[in-house]
């Protein structure tokens, strides 16, 4: 289970696009908690507060200050440059209770296949499941340190959370370690002026050639 951090919040009572700019100035983030069909609540959150919570990796928090109840960190909303969060969604939940939700599937490790001339290839790079709130993962980490050549990981190879359900077929490819393919000269300038070649291997160009 992931351990639980306290994000504190305060009652936001002006609303609206200038106000929600003097927040942030101020080093506030506005919020807002929906769920469970209570009323919608503005909030606002310390930046630096979030930061570390974010840093962590947690998504479901204790709500501390004006409220005192958990929630799950649902969306934030980011700046152009991916640095600063602009607006954080958060969802009334209960520690064990069951939701829905979409995590990110991160590849970590060097595949030995590659030596062997393979390519690693990513197929599905995120994947909704269903777990208790208290155990949304921030992000599922894919294990590629021995992915050999021609080899695949599945869907249900993937480590999860206890008691989680991926939505996803067992046997759909997570990642792969194809054989490299190897482009000829003549199909590098076909496709330079915009054609749509057959691929053929280097090596059969030449078995054909003898």
């Amino acid at each position: 289970m992931v351990e639980v951090e306290t994000l504190k919040v305060e009652i936001r009572n002006t609303l609206g696009k200038r106000n929600n700019r003097r927040l942030r100035k101020d080093g506030k983030i506005p919020a807002v908690l929906y769920g469970h069909k209570q009323e919608n609540v503005s909030l606002a959150v310390p930046a630096d507060n979030l930061a570390a919570v974010i840093r962590h990796g947690n998504r479901f928090v204790q709500l501390g200050g004006a409220l005192r109840e958990k929630a799950l960190i649902k969306e934030c909303q980011w700046d152009t440059w991916g640095q600063n969060v602009l607006h954080l969604d958060l969802a009334r939940v209960g520690e064990h209770e069951k939701i829905k939700v979409h995590v990110a599937l991160e590849l970590r490790g060097d595949a030995p296949g590659v030596k062997e001339g393979g390519v690693v290839k990513h197929h599905i790079h995120s994947v909704e499941m269903e777990c208790e709130a208290a155990s949304v993962p921030e992000k599922i980490e894919v294990n590629i340190n021995h992915l050999e050549l021609n080899h695949a990981i599945h869907i249900n190879e993937l480590e999860i959370p206890a008691g989680s359900t991926i939505f996803e077929e067992p046997a759909a490819v997570v990642v792969s370690c194809d054989p490299a393919v190897e482009i000829s000269d003549e199909d590098l300038e076909a496709k330079a002026d915009g054609e749509q070649p057959e691929v053929i291997s280097r090596k059969k160009e030449e078995k054909s050639e003898e």
